[in-house]
């Protein structure tokens, strides 16, 4: 297939990405959108802050994976920051709805990313795909991403939202910054170590997203996390275990409020997403545990 990745610089679109493009994998043709000039003959041209894009670039495309979006984490939130978040994912997502929607022959599916975010804080509660929204900004801007694909789908394209928790990786995202604390013997519970985390080894979220776009069956919300969230507690043990390093520290609260400020609630908050869709419709996860997306983020 011919396939249109946004994000493709990212953590989960660069790994993307080498795997569709992988010799024995079927070889798809991938094209990346990139802000600037193209400079190859695989990119496309787009502006998701001023809403444009190259839809020739696109002519062909049998799917489209978009995972672009400021990163959460990146920075600490201030109002500026907080408008980057939401108009990099609404914006850039409208955007490229529209411009698919214009073509004479649209893909037949559009991958949308999306963030478990979009529960808020569940508590113990296990949430599947059938969850309401939360209360906060990041269920805000979930709501609002997710709506914004909304000409794609009345142009008839099959359209999912990849609900992605948190990405267990060396390479970066939250997880990227655990490692080096946790080697170091740096590494604790954050808070009270209740809050439950719902992970997804890297390896995992790629092969689900290529699920998603082989799956017909599969569109509206699709939860991308392993089938058994675990406590922030738990995951710690997990990491001292295979790394080998203590983990008697703890992050109180209120040291996370002064260094993350207004997103601390959220990495103290907790989120028990379970992948309903992905289970129902066949996926099989390589890495399951904790223990072995750990293993697999090392390898």
């Amino acid at each position: 297939m011919r396939i249109a990745v946004t994000g493709a610089g990212g953590l989960i679109g660069s790994a993307l990405v080498r795997s569709l493009r992988a010799e024995g994998r079927g070889g798809h043709e991938v094209v990346r959108l990139v802000r600037r000039a193209p400079r190859a003959a695989d990119e496309v041209r787009w502006d998701p802050a001023r809403q444009y894009v190259d839809a020739a670039g696109l002519v062909g495309c049998e799917a489209v994976v978009h995972l672009a979006g400021a990163g959460v984490g990146d920075r600490r939130w201030s109002a500026a920051y907080k408008k980057e978040i939401r108009d990099s994912r609404v914006l850039g997502t409208a955007a490229l709805a529209e411009a698919l929607a214009s073509l004479e022959e649209p893909p037949r599916v559009l991958v949308c990313g999306s963030a478990i975010g979009y529960y808020g804080d569940t508590g113990d509660r296990a949430v599947d795909e059938s969850a309401p929204p939360g209360a906060g900004f990041l269920p805000g801007v979930c709501e609002e991403w997710e709506a914004a694909a909304a000409p794609a789908e009345e142009a008839g394209i099959r359209v999912a939202f990849a609900r992605t928790g948190l990405v267990v990786a060396r390479e970066g995202g939250a997880w990227g910054r655990l490692f080096p604390l946790f080697r170091a013997g740096l590494g604790g519970r954050l808070g009270s170590g209740r809050q439950f985390w719902s992970f997804i080894s890297l390896q995992d979220e790629v092969a689900a997203l290529r699920h998603i776009v082989d799956t017909d069956a599969l569109s509206g919300p699709v939860n991308l996390t392993a089938p058994e969230p675990l406590t922030n507690r738990e995951v710690t043990a997990a990491m001292g275990r295979v790394l080998h390093r203590p983990t008697l520290l703890t992050v109180p609260p209120v040291a996370l409020r002064v260094y993350l400020g207004e997103f601390a609630e959220d990495v103290l908050g907790s989120q028990r997403v379970v992948p309903r869709k992905l289970l129902d419709s066949g996926f099989a996860f390589s890495h399951p545990s904790i223990d072995e997306a750990i293993r697999a983020a090392l390898a």
